[in-house]
């Protein structure tokens, strides 16, 4: 991410004519949005992930019990015209908590509500066909589905003796689906490893060094990541808790399904430096995306502690694009209050964003949401150039990428309406804001000046008009 610095003239002819020809310009609220039913096809930029689709977090913690599946099938529909393109479902196979476990306490991998074990037949969000159901309504509607894997632990088992703790352990697993049964072999300690990257709250730790675990997880015919690719169609997997296991874990997993271009993968490394999500996405050879948590922690700094400044942190979206899933909010941690200008951060910027089921459904306004996914998948291409930092202004410009126009992202940390001179790259063309911010259409001088402003508190984003 280059900088630049922002063009601040003296009282010229030039900038009293931009004065007196925004005087009488109307400082709206944000209504009038862009439409949300008109897509364009565009180009997708590897490099700096422009052009990328836009992914929903399809769940929270707690959902209601029982029909979640059809929840979501109801919703796909509504969601591809907001240009929706992968969701990311909860754990979906049986797990110790029955019907009441939202997943990360896996039992029986295979068992996607078709046995009746730990209490019920079906999961917290439905049976198998439910589940068939919504992957076909989802796939109908060009969106993607990834499945949620959790590989660092199960839970559930029964008591056996485990001569490498001399004691008795809850290791013993026989789920009715007859696949990946486990003894105290399977999991830490063993003859061949103690422990391995991390165990989480006292669960049996599996151990992948293992025949049975591998073979069960990617390596056979038989495993769990061909089954999920071949059987059921999911298109990606979100791995869950990934400090708890090496990141070749997660390779092995990708490539027995065909690799990066076959599915998508992205892993919860939870560590807000940048430097570290990168080695992780490294030691994965490149076939996993990871979620950007320096991102995240720089957003709630910049919009919720007043230094607009920390969006110049380092960020895996500045360092791997291609591999940056960014994200304002999820089901482990919701800290950022000022979420529409996250959402506008991460919406405007390189990276594959996120969007959050509650945040979308229930917690803001479903037209702001939609216009900035428009912007994304319409505007956002190409690098980023930094125009103007300070505590209380922040401006980007987006560089443009093929069909994408690129954008200028104007945010405001303080309590009055900002205007700032910037230099873009519309040198002669007419623009306006996107997002009903200001009706400001001005024309940019020969040399890319033009004048933007921003509301208080709030952000706008300007670029080319008759899109």
């Amino acid at each position: 991410m280059n900088k630049e610095s922002s063009y601040l003239p003296g009282r010229t002819a030039l900038i009293m004519a931009f004065f007196l020809s925004f005087s009488a310009c109307k400082k709206s609220a944000i209504t009038d949005l862009a439409p949300a039913d008109n897509f364009k096809q565009t180009q997708v930029d590897a490099a700096t992930g422009s052009g990328s689709d836009v992914m929903m977090q399809a769940f929270y913690w707690d959902v209601p019990q029982g029909g979640w599946w059809n929840t979501l099938n109801d919703k796909i529909p509504a969601w591809k015209a907001a240009g929706i393109g992968a969701i990311w479902l909860p754990p979906a196979t049986k797990a110790q908590g029955g019907a009441t476990s939202m997943g990360y306490d896996p039992y029986d991998y295979f068992d996607f509500g078709s046995y009746n074990q730990m209490g019920t037949k079906p999961t917290r969000f439905g049976d198998s066909t439910s589940l068939g159901k919504l992957i076909a309504t989802a796939h109908n509607n060009s969106i993607k589905v990834y499945a949620d894997i959790v590989l660092n632990h199960c839970s559930g088992g029964t008591l056996e003796a485990n001569p490498y703790t001399s004691t008795s352990t809850y290791t013993k697993f026989t789920p009715l689906s007859g696949k990946f049964q486990r003894t105290y072999n399977d999991f830490h300690p063993n003859d061949i490893e103690a422990a391995d990257e991390g165990a989480f709250a006292g669960f049996p730790d599996l151990c992948h060094k293992k025949a049975n675990v591998s073979n069960w997880i990617y390596n056979a015919s038989y495993s769990m990541s061909k089954f999920y690719k071949n059987s059921l169609h999911f298109d990606g997997f979100r791995f869950d808790y990934v400090k708890g296991y090496g990141a070749w874990v997660v390779k092995n997993f990708v490539n027995s399904v065909g690799g990066p271009a076959a599915v998508f993968a992205v892993g919860e490394e939870w560590d807000g430096n940048a430097a570290n999500l990168q080695n992780w996405v490294d030691a994965t050879e490149q076939t996993s995306s990871a979620f950007d948590f320096a991102c995240f922690y720089a957003m709630n700094s910049a919009f919720d502690k007043n230094d607009l400044t920390r969006l110049n942190d380092d960020m895996l979206l500045k360092r791997n694009a291609a591999k940056a899933v960014t994200f304002v909010s999820n089901h482990d941690t919701d800290i950022t209050t000022n979420k529409y200008s996250a959402y506008a951060y991460i919406m405007t910027h390189e990276g594959y964003p996120c969007v959050f089921y509650k945040d979308y459904e229930n917690l803001l306004d479903k037209n702001r949401m939609n216009n900035l996914i428009w912007i994304h998948k319409n505007l956002a291409g190409g690098t980023t150039t930094n125009l103007y930092s300070a505590a209380d202004q922040y401006i980007d410009r987006r560089n443009g990428y093929g069909t994408l126009p690129g954008l200028i992202v104007y945010f405001n940390g303080s309590d009055n309406w900002q205007q700032q001179w910037v230099t873009s790259n519309w040198g002669g063309k007419k623009i306006k804001e996107y997002t009903g911010a200001s009706n400001w259409e001005p024309t940019v001088a020969a040399d890319g000046r033009v004048l933007i402003q921003v509301p208080p508190h709030a952000y706008s984003i300007w670029s080319v008009t008759g899109l």
